[in-house]
């Protein structure tokens, strides 16, 4: 007894050891994922002056708000894009998640005739595509949806390679024994789909959703080719359109040499507060994208 009782605290104290050994180690690693974060948000309060003497730093020499103010000029704009910039974001990942699980599904049956055409044809424009010219004369001359909102969402509705991911998650994780049971009990493809198959597979789900509300999120070329109605044009582009106009201003002070005074302009500063700005939604609600994401993990998975 007296043996045992001593192999079990040395037990104890190497897993007391090797659990301290891992906190640390993530610990470590945490602060280094958050510590370029706290570094621009720290230059974007930054005097423009200190910056230019001092370079970056995490304990400013001279704080500011002049970037925020800066870019706020126009706080109406900043807000209309911000909601343009959330509602494309939500209903487009939602559409999304639809449209991707409902031609992922089908080719995923060995019952479906016709599967491997249409897997072939959704790879096939994984590696091939018309170019950037066809793409905006379908959309903009074809379509006719240039400064609408639907072009912000369309044009990233269906991402062949997350089709591919879905049919295989599909394909091995969905039992056949299931829906065949449901077909005995009487239930419909769609029943089948909507209550069975989408609850089994809420892994992928969570995590091709998450890739594309990032993917929405800090979507801005779409919105450069396609947008030019000041109400509609999402955050991104139009914290692109601040920083090419500051990009302007200080190459115009180099091609006059001085004749235009840029010392009070926030360039660095306001360039880290965009960033700040863009970055500010996604990281309020990823705690909670995260949460259900990890729920998904284990919901979605099948005991056997």
């Amino acid at each position: 007894m007296g043996f045992t009782s001593h192999k079990k605290r040395e037990l104890n104290t190497i897993s007391n050891t090797s659990n301290f050994i891992v906190n640390v180690v993530f610990m470590f690693y945490v602060i280094l994922c958050i510590s370029p974060l706290v570094l621009v948000f720290m230059v974007s309060i930054t005097d423009e002056q200190s910056i230019v003497n001092n370079g970056f730093s995490f304990f400013p020499e001279k704080f500011s708000w002049m970037a925020y103010t800066y870019i706020f000029n126009d706080s109406s704009q900043i807000i209309r894009s911000y909601g343009i910039s959330i509602f494309i974001t939500v209903v487009g990942t939602l559409v999304s998640l639809l449209v991707t699980a409902l031609y992922a599904y089908p080719i995923s049956r060995p019952d479906l005739k016709s599967r491997n055409i249409f897997a072939f044809l959704i790879f096939f424009t994984l590696l091939f595509s018309g170019g950037l010219v066809p793409y905006y004369m379908v959309y903009s001359n074809v379509l006719h949806l240039k400064d609408t909102l639907i072009v912000l969402i369309l044009p990233l509705l269906l991402t062949p390679f997350y089709v591919l991911i879905m049919r295989t998650f599909f394909a091995t994780n969905v039992p056949d024994a299931i829906l065949e049971s449901a077909k005995i009990d009487g239930a419909g493809e769609y029943r089948i789909f909507f209550s069975i198959v989408l609850n089994l597979s809420r892994p992928v789900l969570a995590t091709i959703g998450l890739f594309n509300t990032i993917t929405y999120w800090n979507d801005w070329f779409t919105a450069l080719l396609f947008i030019t109605n000041p109400k509609l044009m999402p955050l991104q582009l139009l914290l692109h359109n601040i920083q090419s106009s500051i990009q302007i201003i200080l190459d115009l002070a180099d091609k006059n040499q001085g004749s235009i005074s840029v010392d009070t302009l926030p360039s660095q500063s306001a360039r880290m507060g965009m960033v700040i700005i863009a970055i500010g939604p996604i990281i309020l609600a990823y705690p909670f994208l995260q949460k259900y994401f990890i729920k998904g993990l284990t919901v979605g998975a099948i005991k056997g």
